[in-house]
């Protein structure tokens, strides 16, 4: 796992959210992008700021263990 700043080519991610997220609030979500080898998750409250980064594999462990649907 790594934490990086949001520099690089992060900005031509696409990112989403949970279909479970509150629509009331939409800025209290964490948000997830898929990158070539790497998973990248955000605070959608500070889209400007760290990123969290961690393997595809460490993605699937850690959403099949909240209890969740893989994403893509």
């Amino acid at each position: 796992m790594n934490r990086k700043g949001s520099g690089g080519n992060d900005t031509d991610l696409i990112w989403f959210r949970s279909s479970y997220s509150d629509s009331s609030n939409p800025n209290d979500c964490v948000e997830v992008a898929l990158a070539p080898g790497a998973v990248r998750v955000r605070d959608s409250k500070a889209p400007d700021g760290p990123l969290l980064t961690v393997t595809p594999a460490a993605w699937s462990r850690f959403v099949t263990g909240a209890g969740g649907a893989v994403a893509p």
